[in-house]
Order: structure tokens, then C-alpha cells, then sequence
């Protein structure tokens, strides 16, 4: 299993962004949302599941995964733009 890019976390929620390659090879990015959690048995489990006080925590993770990827974008397109001017 492949690892992700990048993880952005808040108390017990984790936000994941992954790559992934399309059928024409073109890269975009996914986002995974996850919320650890202690069962009675004190065992850790797992859950996309939000609770109301997980709302602001997810939020603030996601943002983070927003800017994140907002910022790569133009970041990918100038080295993207380079390497073609390179190759030309």
C-alpha cells in the first residue's frame, strides 16, 4: 500500500492527501478524512464517522490540506512549464 503525501492532523482527526495517476498518466490528488478513537476495551479503531465536536478539528484539518494542495498546484505547473522548455 502506497503512503500518502501528506498528513494534516487535529486531535484525534487526520486528514490523508494522496497522488494518484489517471488513465492518461495525469496526476491528481485525493483526500482522506479519519477519526482515531479508544474502544471499552482501550483498543485504538478507526471511523470516517464525525462526531459534533470533531466538526471544528476536521475543518481546521482540512483547511490545512487545502492550502497545502493549493499551493502545490501553481508549485507543479511552473516545474511542469520548465521541464517541457528543457526538453524542447
Amino acid at each position: 500500500m502506497s503512503l500518502p503525501v501528506k498528513k494534516f492532523g487535529a486531535g484525534g482527526i487526520q486528514v490523508a492527501i494522496w497522488e494518484n495517476q489517471g488513465k492518461e498518466g495525469n496526476q491528481f490528488y485525493t483526500v482522506s478524512i479519519d477519526r482515531r478513537y479508544k474502544d471499552k476495551n482501550d483498543e485504538w479503531k478507526s471511523s470516517n464517522s464525525l462526531k459534533v465536536n470533531d466538526l471544528p478539528k476536521a475543518i481546521l484539518a482540512l483547511q490545512k490540506a487545502y492550502e497545502y494542495l493549493a499551493l502545490k498546484e501553481p508549485e507543479m505547473a511552473k516545474e511542469e512549464q520548465q521541464l517541457a522548455t528543457a526538453l524542447a
